[in-house]
């Protein structure tokens, strides 16, 4: 039996020992059964309420390509809390036909899945609601319900028994003063970004020990964070503003508004810091430049734009220029160029040096066709995939091989059994080997049924992958200047998969640019494998209706040498 052991704990307090306590009982059972131990998984401080987790998405990967027969874990809560994923883990893994087993549930049946799964969700909701309703008590008592702002310190005490008591703040003058400072200058008329730029000049250390930037100092005036909104500043502990709701696709919290009849208001003045004209006098100016945004772009608010249609980059490659002197971003600072944030908003790099967007693109876009078809890395490329390709191959049809000897072995049995049963004198024995002739073809049937699901192995580099490649990223190019915004926005996606990052840097009075990517990535474009016969189909009729991107199977290719383990790719413009 070839096992797999996976341990997790979910709180950075907790000890890396936890995994390794986890790995230690779950490896003397494996011991005492005669198990091989194949891979031991682990995840630290992650918590099991998404499985977006190394670890487990590991594990998954390895369980579906066959690897071990088992998961050994310590108790069904380490492979996950959250009901739908625990039924979805135990789904794969009936499929690729690999048991769960744990030390506390012993083998995990549908049963486990239903109740445990059920349970394991209605502790965390529990842990969620105990933990809301100790932050409430703290606020109703005058104190802080969550992490400590800027211009305070935290007290730490200890009641009668040793256990801390939380929440208790007090004011940290330096930081106080800087708080006064901020609201001073913006309530002058000077913007957040001069400010930034002004303290971080003076040696001011930001909250975090960063630097300053404008949106530490702006935040958002809704959701009461950033300096300028934190009404301790004024003597009021505002808590529940907001609550937090996980994405189930990302495992990522977004925050959510709460309705202010359901927030909770403690007045705290021996923690006032501010006056209330310098308060009102700050406010009063938000509200003006609020306004004058409004006026100048009635567009571009946020009842306007949905939080999901502006996540989407607005420029092609939107989120992927960095300075090269700084790491910072590089972004648009006016209609047309970009430029160095940090240069901008914190004054803390000397990279003033501009780029017209769409020059920038254009020279990408050119490299792309032009530059990645290096031979030394179009060799190192082909080794590493057909080495790749090679190994995948091997583990494939060695499952393959193993289902069809085990056919002809049946096939003999029977044949045998056949003889007997012609030769038998007796009665009885024919039926028994009935029987077993009935065990032996039901068994036959189901690897068959393996042997027609199984996919072919992987086929090697296509002996025209360079022109194909180049084919491929012409077409991608000329999607990108198409008038169907659906088309170009598909390729866009494409074209910023095949890019890692784009680094800028001074260099003799210009911009030197390097552009960096997954070679795997670069090249899968240019690998044609075998698909289907619906995806031959389709592949006949684009042909008749004549040559066109298929950004689909683009990405499909992608995926295909994700983790290959390929050093980065990078050229220079």
């Amino acid at each position: 039996m070839k096992i797999a052991i996976y341990a997790r704990y979910s709180d950075e307090k907790q000890r890396d020992a936890s995994i390794a306590d986890q790995f230690r009982m779950c490896r003397l059972l494996a011991e005492k059964q005669g198990w091989q131990i194949v891979e031991e998984y682990s995840d630290h401080a992650i918590s099991g309420a998404s499985m977006i987790r190394p670890g487990i998405q590991a594990l998954i990967a390895d369980a579906m390509r066959g690897r071990f027969d088992l998961i050994l874990a310590e108790a069904m809560d380490r492979l996950s809390r959250d009901q739908e994923d625990i039924a979805g883990l135990f789904k794969r893994m009936s499929y690729a036909d690999v048991k769960m087993l744990t030390l506390s549930e012993g083998e995990i049946t549908h049963l486990h899945v239903g109740l445990k799964g059920t349970m394991n969700a209605l502790f965390l909701k529990d842990l969620a609601d105990k933990t809301r309703r100790g932050q409430r008590g703290r606020v109703e008592a005058g104190k802080s319900g969550g992490g400590n702002a800027y211009g305070y310190d935290v007290v730490k005490k200890f009641d009668a028994a040793g256990e801390p008591i939380r929440g208790d703040r007090t004011i940290n003058e330096a930081q106080a003063e800087v708080v006064r400072r901020i609201f001073r200058d913006y309530a002058a008329g000077k913007s957040s970004k001069r400010i930034a730029v002004e303290l971080n000049k003076d040696g001011v250390t930001a909250p975090g020990g960063r630097e300053w930037g404008f949106s530490t100092i702006n935040g958002n005036v809704k959701r009461g964070n950033g300096i300028l909104n934190n009404e301790m500043y004024v003597g009021r502990i505002v808590w529940n503003r907001q609550r937090f709701i996980k994405n189930p696709d990302t495992g990522k919290r977004q925050a959510r508004m709460n309705p202010e009849s359901e927030w909770v208001v403690q007045e705290v003045p021996e923690l006032r810091i501010l006056d209330d004209d310098l308060w009102h006098a700050v406010k009063e100016r938000q509200r003006t430049v609020k306004q004058n945004d409004a006026d100048g772009d009635a567009g571009n608010n946020e009842s306007d734009n949905h939080f999901r249609d502006r996540r989407r980059p607005r420029y092609l490659l939107s989120g992927l220029t960095r300075c090269g002197c700084c790491d910072g971003g590089y972004a648009m600072i006016s209609t047309n160029l970009v430029g160095c944030s940090t240069a901008r908003n914190k004054g803390t790099c000397d990279n003033r040096m501009n780029i017209r967007r769409d020059q920038l693109e254009a020279r990408v876009l050119n490299a792309l066709r032009t530059n990645l078809m290096d031979p030394e890395l179009f060799a190192e490329f082909c080794e590493e995939f057909t080495r790749e390709m090679n190994r995948l191959r091997m583990e494939g049809r060695a499952s393959i091989d193993a289902a069809e000897a085990e056919t002809r072995k049946i096939e003999r049995e029977l044949d045998k059994l056949m003889s007997l049963i012609l030769a038998a004198d007796d009665d009885a024995s024919p039926l028994r080997m009935m029987k077993q002739m009935k065990t032996l073809e039901a068994k036959k049937a189901d690897i068959e049924r393996f042997l027609e699901g199984a996919e072919e192995p992987p086929p090697l580099l296509h002996p025209n992958m360079a022109h194909h490649y180049h084919a491929q990223v012409d077409e991608l190019y000329a999607a990108l200047q198409e008038d169907s915004e659906a088309r170009r926005m598909t390729a866009a996606d494409v074209l910023r998969s095949l890019v890692k990052e784009i680094v800028l840097t001074p260099e003799d009075g210009k911009l030197r640019i390097d552009v960096r990517g997954d070679l795997a990535g670069i090249l899968a474009i240019s690998v044609e494998r075998k698909k289907p016969a619906e995806e031959a189909g389709r592949k006949r009729a684009r042909k008749a209706r004549g040559r066109e991107l298929d950004l689909d199977l683009l990405r499909e290719q992608f995926e295909m040498v994700a983790g290959a383990g390929f050093e980065p790719a990078a050229f220079r413009l």
